[in-house]
């Protein structure tokens, strides 16, 4: 066991580094499994941070866009927070030297993206404000000198004393064996979603909502599991992950067609190729299973400026032997955004004392049933600030010296176990869903768990995809990124956000296992 006064923050994408950045000169300590800038979902966000920037937008409309785009359960008083202090999150990394898209007057380039009514979204480069931004952030953390990164770490559970956090057990991030317990003042949670438990993702491999999982099992509340987004244009090229081909895209004017050249998706919705993720993903998944080969075309609509506007898009393309500017790009509908998590009040409280958290592991409520584009780096942003001010109003100011660790070494998780694990949750709980289908995915989540009990890191995998499979499951509707095949009609009734523990998800499962025998 280890005692510090440093605050301990899980994980090193945006929101944890800029936590970190904002809680200066409070000495922090970052549990990173990779070295920083590598395997954090922030770095692959291609299409930037969505921001009331232009003369002819507004917070106003960027928060109705925002309730529009969530399928009737945003908390409209977080969507208002959160797109009124946007532009001033875009100005602080203008600052500290993200060098994103400009005019030649000098304003931002804007891009606009699905289900936002007008330009707003600021880019870098195209489609690299993702990995920018972090390069920008990662430079100012280095030169922080409160700021202590442990690299080749992760986080496998929260110690808790009488609904109080008071430390985090840590192991190797390779090959994990017992782990060692930090006790600390705070914990910050910003480790990432869930994307990674599917065996079809644009997200990291270690994302696989270990952090989601490890809070529920110490008690924290979790909201909203069930949603969770699909990226319609995932590039179907057979990598593991999927690499994106971002919707700035379709925002550019390129166009969806299947293999007869049908853009079909001008007969499902008014706004085409931009309406919202759902209902394109669905779309995409329709033409997959109906053999017709959905393509995004960009070749009219970008043509020879695709390598240099969206070089990420042109790189992954040459990777799986496509020619984007002879040939459409085929795709796939890949789990891309947990819009659940754990539940995270404004000031980014988790139901457990000395516990906050922010980015993707957090459920705030400003994503609703499907979160608009690009408010996912805007809320990691935002809520990572409005944490760190709440833990350093509540932590003494100490002069914590390094933590030095000596880990052991053990072996990794079984990978024919975790691979069993992401290919259910494709089959059974993915775009397309249903009780029997929901049924089975918690059985076999059930019989998996069970053969590797002293696995944390694969438990806490089982404990988030228990908590997203019974809560799609009890949802009996179909809303946003949750469709259900026997409940294809959202119910009224049903307009409010889940709140659940996993004892409760537990629950449901007991009764699944019990209806097979």
């Amino acid at each position: 066991m280890i005692e510090t006064g440093r605050i301990v923050i899980v994980g090193a994408g945006m929101g944890a580094l800029y936590a970190a950045l904002e809680l200066a000169p409070h000495p922090v300590v970052m549990i990173s499994p990779e070295e920083l800038g590598h395997g954090a979902s922030s770095a692959w966000a291609q299409g930037g941070v969505a921001a009331a920037m232009a003369g002819n937008d507004s917070p106003e409309a960027h928060a109705d866009d925002t309730e529009n785009a969530g399928a009737g359960t945003v908390d409209a008083e977080v969507a208002a927070m959160v797109t009124r202090v946007a532009r001033a999150h875009i100005v602080e990394l203008t600052d500290l030297g993200t060098p994103f898209d400009r005019s030649k007057d000098g304003g931002y380039v804007l891009s606009r993206e699905a289900a936002h009514s007008v330009p707003r979204v600021v880019r870098v480069k195209g489609d690299q404000a993702g990995k920018q931004i972090m390069e920008t952030l990662i430079e100012a953390v280095r030169a922080t000198p409160s700021v202590q990164v442990i690299e080749g770490t992760q986080a496998v559970r929260l110690e808790v004393e009488d609904g109080t956090v008071t430390g985090v057990w840590i192991t190797d991030a390779n090959a994990p064996a017992t782990p060692v317990l930090i006790r600390c003042p705070a914990v910050l949670l910003a480790g990432g979603g869930s994307g990674g438990l599917y065996a079809q993702t644009t997200n990291p491999a270690r994302i696989r909502g270990q952090v989601i999982g490890f809070a529920a099992r110490a008690g924290a509340q979790i909201a909203d599991p069930e949603f969770v987004q699909f990226h319609p244009t995932a590039i179907a090229t057979g990598e593991d992950p999927a690499p994106l081909a971002t919707e700035a895209l379709r925002g550019e004017g390129a166009v969806l067609v299947n293999a007869e050249g049908e853009r079909f998706m001008q007969a499902l919705h008014k706004d085409a190729e931009l309406a919202p993720r759902d209902i394109v993903a669905r779309a995409i998944f329709a033409e997959t299973q109906a053999g017709r080969a959905p393509a995004l075309d960009t070749r009219d609509a970008i043509g020879a400026e695709l390598p240099e506007r969206f070089p990420a898009v042109t790189e992954a393309c040459a990777r799986g032997g496509i020619d984007p500017l002879r040939q459409v790009i085929p795709v796939a509908a890949a789990a891309h955004y947990h819009m659940g998590g754990v539940a995270t009040a404004q000031n980014g409280r988790a139901s457990l004392d000395h516990l906050w958290v922010c980015g993707e592991a957090s459920s705030t409520g400003l994503h609703g049933a499907n979160r608009l584009a690009s408010n996912g780096l805007l809320e990691a942003l935002v809520f990572a600030r409005n944490a760190a001010a709440d833990i350093s109003a509540e932590t003494e100011l100490t002069d914590a010296q390094p933590l030095q660790l000596l880990l052991d070494t053990g072996t990794p998780s079984d990978a024919d176990t975790v691979q069993a694990l992401r290919d259910t949750m494709t089959k059974h709980v993915g775009v397309r869903r249903n009780a029997a289908g929901l049924r089975a995915a918690l059985r076999e989540i059930a019989r998996l768990e069970a053969l590797s009990a002293q696995d944390e890191s694969f438990l806490n995998m089982c404990a988030t995809a228990t908590l997203i499979t019974a809560a799609a499951l009890r949802r009996e509707e179909s809303r946003g990124g949750h469709w259900r095949d026997d409940f294809p009609e959202a119910d009224p009734k049903l307009a409010v956000r889940t709140q659940i523990t996993l004892p409760e998800a537990l629950t449901i499962r007991a009764r699944a296992c019990e209806d097979q025998t």
